[in-house]
């Protein structure tokens, strides 16, 4: 399909998600909403919870918060729903926007819901891996989810193993309206080449939760017993104790380093000797194609889903087994003991600054709108 230079002026554009913190959705979406608004587009983000935008967004583009979530009692958790589709609905049929764009399936569900009943076109994207998200719903809500999405006039994934993984459930075997669209780079700000680390460094980037595997990356780095390297972990999150007692346990804490949320992580992809995904799951991982951008050489988990489809092992990065952390730590050893290699890695690993161009990436959700105003 071919698309125009400039979006229809003044397309009112809504995009909707549970929040604006830190985490790869929120970068897309915040991007997403920041490039059409430069296309002439009226851009409104939609946080349906509380929480500062953890990425910079456009003068331009409107944010409305919805909720502050307080509370998971279940007389909370009932008056919030209540609340939640109340707004949405007052707000949606207020502003009237030509299409809704939602990530993440709880924000997908809510727009599907309120679109649906003022007949306002949507498109709805799966983030991440199914069993961390639908697969975990009771049947008759992977039953409304799945009528939803077959409402909806698209369903993105950023990943064909989301989308095989979805189509295993049966209400959503029949979907015909299913699009991948993989994360785009994104724009970093210039390297300002002021040292982020004393010491030479591993770098891993993510939010500090379980499913971001952690936990088995210091696993892995203390096995492999390489001396004259440190691990440079960037990213708060709900796991940050558990990862420091680890630390500890193990006597790294001169040696691995939980340096918070970075605003400057092209600093530390560029000065990183190595760069690795240690996830449990994914949906497309942002922080791998970001480090492969900077030529940094890449070392990945093949989980659920994305990094198989990002990494040709031993052409541009490396994949080990899931979970796997005694292979983790002999794919850290192999690169650092065979710089060729690891060079030869890095070189390769620049050519996703053609595969996922950011200007190609737009412009296919782009065409996906267009069809749809």
């Amino acid at each position: 399909m071919e698309t125009p230079s400039v979006l229809p002026q003044k397309q009112r554009l809504f995009f909707v998600i549970p929040s604006l913190m830190s985490g790869g959705a929120e970068r897309v979406l915040i991007a997403l909403a920041n490039y059409f608004d430069q296309k002439n587009c009226t851009s409104v983000i939609v946080a349906l919870n509380q929480g500062d935008p953890a990425y910079s967004i456009n003068e331009g583009v409107k944010v409305i918060y919805l909720l502050d979530r307080k509370s998971d009692k279940l007389w909370f958790r009932l008056s919030y729903m209540w609340l939640m589709l109340y707004k949405l609905l007052k707000l949606l049929r207020k502003e009237k926007p030509n299409c809704v764009l939602s990530f993440i399936t709880s924000a997908n569900i809510w727009t599907g819901v309120t679109c649906s009943v003022l007949h306002i076109p949507f498109i709805v994207s799966e983030r991440t891996a199914p069993k961390r998200s639908i697969n975990q719903f009771r049947n008759w809500v992977k039953l409304l989810v799945a009528l939803l999405y077959k409402k909806s006039k698209g369903v993105v994934v950023g990943a064909q193993g989301v989308e095989d993984s979805l189509r295993e459930n049966k209400a959503f075997k029949s979907l015909r309206n299913v699009y991948k669209i993989t994360n785009a780079v994104p724009i970093f700000n210039a390297i300002s080449g002021q040292m982020v680390h004393h010491r030479r460094f591993i770098l891993g980037v993510g939010r500090l939760e379980y499913v971001k595997g952690f936990d088995m990356l210091i696993t892995a780095f203390s096995n492999a017993q390489i001396s004259d390297i440190d691990l440079v972990i960037v990213g708060d999150g709900q796991e940050k104790g558990n990862l420091m007692h680890q630390i500890n346990d193990l006597g790294l804490k001169d040696r691995v380093f939980l340096v918070g949320s970075k605003t400057n992580l092209q600093d530390y992809y560029s000065q990183a000797k190595l760069f690795v995904l240690p996830s449990r799951n994914e949906g497309y991982p942002n922080a791998l194609i970001e480090a492969m951008s900077f030529g940094c050489p890449c070392i990945a988990m093949d989980c659920e889903f994305g990094p198989s489809e990002i990494i040709n092992n031993g052409q541009n990065g490396l994949l080990v087994q899931a979970a796997n952390t005694s292979d983790l730590a002999n794919a850290i050893n192999q690169l650092m003991n065979n710089p060729q290699l690891k060079d030869d890695l890095g070189v390769q690993a620049l050519n996703i600054n053609n595969t996922n161009n950011a200007d190609q990436i737009f412009k296919q959700w782009e065409s996906l709108l267009l069809t749809h105003v």
